[in-house]
This record gives C-alpha cells, structure tokens and sequence, in this order.
C-alpha cells in the first residue's frame, strides 16, 4: 500500500470481522530459572510437536492450540498469535516467584545483581504493567497499559489510515546488511513518521500493523535457519551484533525503551506453520540478543506475522520475506512521548 504524499509503502491487513477479545496466551511451561549456557528446552522443531496441535471453533474463530502457543484465525483471514513472555525472562534468573494480585497474575524474576523484573498480567491474559526494580527498591516502568481510555475493537486491533512518511524509503525500512552502526542506532532512537494521536496497549501494537507502521524499522533477512527449525546457529548469532550494540545504547539514553522484534516467513508452505516458526524465530532472537549481548530481555517484546505481510508479493521462495525486524515502539506506548529524557526513577509515565 501507498502512503499519501511518500514514495514509502507500509503494508496493510483488513481489520477482523470477530471484535471479541483474543484468548490468553498459554501458560508458562516452568517458572524455574535457566543457568546460563543451559541446552535449550522444549520442542526446537516444528516436526517436534506439529502433531500435538488441537484445534477448536470459539466465537466464529478458528483456534489452534501447540505447545507454548495460541494462533487464532480470523474469518477475514488474519491470524494473530500468542505466547508467554515470562519463559524468556527465565535466563540467567536467581530465582522466580509467582503471586496473586487482586486476581491478577505477578511474576517477580529475581537477578543475580538483585534487581527485580516485576510482571503483571491481567485475567485475561493481557499485560498490565511491567517494572524493573533495583536492588534499593527504586523502580523504572517499562510498559504500562493499565491507563484509562480509549480502546480498539476486542482490545487488541486498531484500525488506521496509512502514515503519512515523508522520509526517504531506505530511512523508513533500514536494511540492516547495508546500514552503518550509526545508522542502525539513529532509526533505534527515530521519532515516528506521523503524529501519534494516543497512548496504545503492547496487543494493539502487536496486532495493529497502521499502529506499528508509525515507526521505523530495520529488516534483518540475512539470518540462516535451518528449515523448520528457530534455533540460530553460532556461526549467525555474531550478525546480530550491531543491532545489538544499538539497542544497549538507546536503553542505556532511555531505560524505558522497549523494542519489538517482528518474526516473518516467505508464503511457502502452510500458513500455520509459518506463523508458528516466526513466532518462535522472534522470539529466538530476542532470546540471543540477551543472552549473548546483555540486551536487557524486559526491554524487548517479540511477535511473529508469518506471511501475512510479505515485502515480496510472490507465493515462492524469497529471502527477502524471511526477515527479522526490528522497531522501537516506546512512542506508540507512552503516545509519542518517547523523544523525552526519561524520568527519575520511581516516576510512572503521564496517563
């Protein structure tokens, strides 16, 4: 799709025809820390468990359910996919402890330095709050959404017009093989490219791509899987390098940054697998830009599409589709806001 008045395009998805909330993610397998340099646990494959998979009508939606993840499938044709991010805060942990609040779900992962990452997820699966708390008590709030107001449909889609870019198309979508390390770091820390009209929950930015497309982005297709498989091998986890000496340097300017990394697949085989592999390859690298780089995993969310947003409209084989993105969403969570020094700790963002 065009943007009006720009040579940039932003791809769009027609909003769903099923307004209700979307289902919880799963619950987390284990609340047990990881040690650092562990083998990986759970399936790493999709043969591992694509025979495991369930599936159910709900509301006028198709809902699949596999080990550690949730797809829903729209009668419009969107899919939209769930899982739970406590798992990948699990690494490194000291220790984790899990509580009720009020009917709402915390999770408090303690880390060796005796910081605190404190989750808090709503009944209904959504996130509430996520906050890191120092040793002596002081506390940053990385993401907020218990604010009163406006909501989309079901909570989780809002329907836009295009963002109006007027920014060059190489600056609007980096590619991350040709970018300089400044380059890298200057679209990490970019404000949006259309005003943002007001604060957004982590699910409508998730689920939103007008929402997401307000900001800009870095594609990294360069990244080798082996098929069927979201591990990423030692010989391609030093390409994420770069990307990650610029997110360390826009969290140490700004503690509350937090950035999506987007998992996409070309349109070969099926739908659901594909949605399924770039969900967990998202979330792999997200996992490696922790464990490998000291990106701090609170500041990060991940998210698979699948093929339902293709830079190369073709059914084939295309390496250009198989792509991880990269893009700093702290705007759309605090309503644009994010250019802002950061607040002395303690201080919860404007609601």
């Amino acid at each position: 799709m065009q943007a009006p008045g720009s040579n940039a395009k932003v791809i769009n998805a027609p909003p769903p025809q099923v307004n209700a909330p979307l289902p919880p993610p799963p619950a987390s397998a284990a609340v047990t820390p990881i040690a650092p340099g562990a083998a990986p646990q759970g399936p790493r494959r999709m043969d591992d468990f694509r025979g495991q998979r369930t599936e159910r009508q709900e509301g006028g939606r198709t809902v699949i359910t596999e080990p550690g993840r949730v797809i829903v499938r729209d009668p419009g044709g969107q899919s939209f996919i769930r899982h739970n991010e406590v798992d990948r805060f699990r690494y490194g942990a000291r220790d984790i402890r899990t509580d009720r609040v009020g009917g709402d779900d915390r999770t408090i992962v303690m880390r060796p330095d005796g910081s605190q990452i404190v989750t808090l997820v709503g009944r209904d699966g959504q996130l509430l709050r996520r906050t890191r708390r120092d040793r002596d008590g002081r506390e940053i709030v990385i993401i907020d959404n218990s604010f009163r107001g406006p909501r989309g449909p079901g909570g989780f889609f809002v329907d836009l017009p295009p963002p109006v870019i007027r920014i060059p198309q190489d600056r609007y979508i980096v590619d991350y093989d040709q970018a300089s390390p400044d380059l890298v770091y200057d679209t990490l820390i970019a404000p949006p490219v259309d005003r943002i009209e007001r604060r957004y929950t982590l699910d409508e930015i998730r689920y939103s791509p007008m929402v997401r497309q307000r900001m800009p982005s870095i594609d990294l297709d360069t990244i080798n899987f082996d098929t069927g498989s979201w591990d990423i091998p030692p010989d391609q986890a030093s390409k994420l390098k770069v990307i990650a000496d610029g997110l360390n340097r826009a969290i140490s300017r700004n503690p509350r940054s937090v950035f999506l990394i987007e998992g996409h697949t070309d349109a070969v085989g099926s739908d659901v697998d594909n949605l399924s592999l770039s969900d967990r390859r998202a979330e792999s690298a997200a996992e490696l830009l922790t464990q490998q780089f000291q990106v701090p995993a609170e500041n990060l969310t991940s998210q698979g599409y699948g093929e339902q947003y293709l830079k190369i409209q073709t059914d084939g084989p295309e390496r250009r589709n198989r792509r991880v993105t990269i893009r700093n969403i702290t705007p759309l969570l605090n309503g644009g806001q994010a250019s802002l020094p950061p607040p002395p700790p303690g201080t919860a963002p404007p609601r």
